[in-house]
Parts: structure tokens; sequence; C-alpha cells
């Protein structure tokens, strides 16, 4: 008789049974949940609205590349134009050297002789009409006697020691340059003064 109302030994092991298949239930639960969620039918306004950013961003970086091909071209266009002359400018300063060779060749006087006066006058007005044309299209003129030799506008020929100049200073112009723009046409051929040498200590 007392066997028969103990309780076997085995029956609590049930309760950890019930439980995981709870878990199970509850599991499978939430995967149906969740995949009759992504089984819904996407909601059209924020479809919408997506596919409007999305255009929106198309838009925006198209405009941008558009406005920088006009940039762009609008850049080259005028550099075309600016230096669409330079060839043809080149030999134009060699005109203004031949110019300028010929009045500093005249003799002492010349200028005051009534059978030359006319001619070395217009040769001089000539030579001013074309600096003038030269400045008129962007061409000037770089004459550096008297500052810091720059080597990207000078063009150095000789070093020479001068207590009249600073080191580094361009002491003598024997070709002016020309510049385009913004660009270097010609260096100016210079003469750089440079530091005199020190004296040998004496022993």
């Amino acid at each position: 008789m007392d066997n028969e109302n103990k309780t076997p030994e085995n029956e609590p092991a049930e309760e950890p049974k019930a439980t995981e298949a709870n878990a199970a239930e509850a599991a499978a639960e939430e995967n149906a949940e969740a995949a009759a969620e992504d089984a819904k039918p996407a909601d059209p306004l924020v479809e919408a609205h997506e596919e409007i950013a999305a255009l929106k961003d198309r838009l925006l970086r198209a405009m941008a590349e558009t406005e920088n091909i006009r940039r762009r071209s609008v850049r080259e266009k005028e550099d075309a134009a600016k230096y669409a002359m330079t060839n043809f400018a080149k030999d134009m300063v060699q005109v203004a050297d031949n110019l300028g060779r010929a009045l500093d060749a005249l003799p002492e006087g010349a200028r005051d002789d009534e059978t030359f006066g006319t001619l070395i006058e217009g040769v001089d007005l000539t030579g001013r009409e074309l600096v003038s044309a030269f400045e008129k299209h962007g061409i000037k003129e770089v004459q550096p006697h008297g500052e810091k030799f720059d080597h990207n506008l000078h063009q150095a020929m000789f070093e020479a020691e001068s207590p009249d100049h600073e080191p580094g200073t361009v002491m003598q112009v024997m070709q002016i340059g020309y510049t385009i723009g913004d660009r270097l046409l010609r260096p100016a051929m210079v003469g750089v003064a440079k530091a005199p040498a020190k004296a040998p200590e004496e022993g």
C-alpha cells in the first residue's frame, strides 16, 4: 500500500519537456509573425518618398556635372581666345626688338639732324604704338633691372660681382622679356649680381 501512495520518481521530469514545447511553440509563432510581416505589401507612400529621394539625388549629381562641364568649356574657350595668338606674338616681339636696336644704334646727335630727325621720330612712334598694341592684347614687357632674379620670368646669362647691387639682383638686362596673360611668352635675358668672394685670411 505504501508503494501505491508514492509518486514515481520520473514524474517531475515532465515539466521541462512542457517548457521546451512552449518555447518551441512561441518561437514558431514569432517566426510566423515575422514571415507574415515580411509578406505584407510595402507602403506605397514610403516607396514613393524613397523613389523621389533617389531621383532628387540623381538630378543634383547630373546638375553638378553639367555645371562643371560648362565651367570647363568656358575656361577652355577663354584660354583658346587668349593664347591663340601666342606664336604671332612671339614673331611681333622680334619686330619690337629690331626697332629698339635701331634706335639704340643711332649715333650721338642723330636726333638733332634735320635729315634723319623725322625718320627717327617715326621709328620711335612706331615702337610706342607697338607696345600699346601689345598691352591691349595682354602682352606686357618684363623689364626687371634692379629687381630680384625670378626664374619664372628671367633667364640668367651670367653672374658677376657688383658693389652697387644686392646679391641675386638683376644688374643688367640684355633682352627684355614678355608675358601674355598669365603665361611667360619670352624670358628676360639678364645678368645677376652675386656676393663678392671673401678675401683669403692672412696666416
